[in-house]
């Protein structure tokens, strides 16, 4: 089983959408209106700010900066895991399933705010993006950061399903040839996880984990994999 982190396992508690716009503004840049600034949680930090929030391509770099002080700052410890989803990740891996984060965050990043969010021992493995932020957004979307873990655990399964809040992990997922589960309590907008193509979309933790259940019932009758 894949997660994406922010907006599937963690709640920002508004640490991105706020640390973005004080970050524009300490910058004198323009802030985008609330509905932008929730689009541009789950892609590459990077690629947001040049094609959301329409930042200088020269100016990117300072304004990537600020926000990241910012969010080591206070953000990482602002945030909190959504309720239920560690007892469910726990579950699943209770039941033998092993359990990775492929997301778009900087991987330094995310075992950071796993560690400080009590959850870095639930996963198997954590997978990111580059910690050089223009080399995050030259990467095909969450595709490479999935096919990553998939190839972290080979051997182990023999079909994997991804789980997360935005089209770009259901598109990361079908890049895979993965199913994709999405979560209803994080940022993509009404609609937007079934448009892309979401096998399900589950409105809390239990509701997850009894697809997640569903889906593995299904691996059991065809195949002896465990991711």
């Amino acid at each position: 089983m894949l997660f994406d982190l922010d907006g599937t396992l963690v709640d920002p508690a508004g640490s991105i959408t706020g640390g973005i716009s004080a970050a524009l503004e300490a910058c004198g840049l323009p802030v985008p209106d609330a509905a932008d600034l929730q689009r541009m949680v789950g892609p590459a930090l990077v690629t947001s700010l040049r094609e959301i929030a329409g930042v200088p391509e020269g100016r990117i770099s300072e304004v990537v900066a600020h926000y990241r002080a910012g969010y080591r700052e206070s953000g990482m410890a602002g945030s909190r895991p959504y309720p239920g989803v560690a007892g469910a990740v726990e579950a699943l891996r209770a039941g033998g399933a092993a359990v990775a984060v492929a997301t778009q965050k900087p991987e330094p990043l995310a075992r950071d705010l796993l560690r400080m969010q009590g959850l870095a021992g639930l996963f198997d493995s954590v997978h990111g993006s580059p910690a050089d932020e223009r080399a995050a957004a030259a990467l095909d979307g969450k595709a490479s950061i999935i096919r990553a873990a998939l190839d972290r655990h080979a051997g182990r399964y023999d079909r994997a399903v991804m789980v997360g809040d935005r089209r770009h992990d259901v598109e990361g997922a079908a890049a895979n040839g993965l199913e994709c589960i999405g979560v209803s309590w994080g940022f993509a907008p009404d609609g937007e996880l079934a448009a892309a193509g979401a096998a399900a979309v589950a409105g809390s933790a239990g509701d997850l984990l009894t697809e997640l259940e569903r889906f593995r019932a299904q691996e059991r009758d065809t195949a002896h994999g465990r991711l």
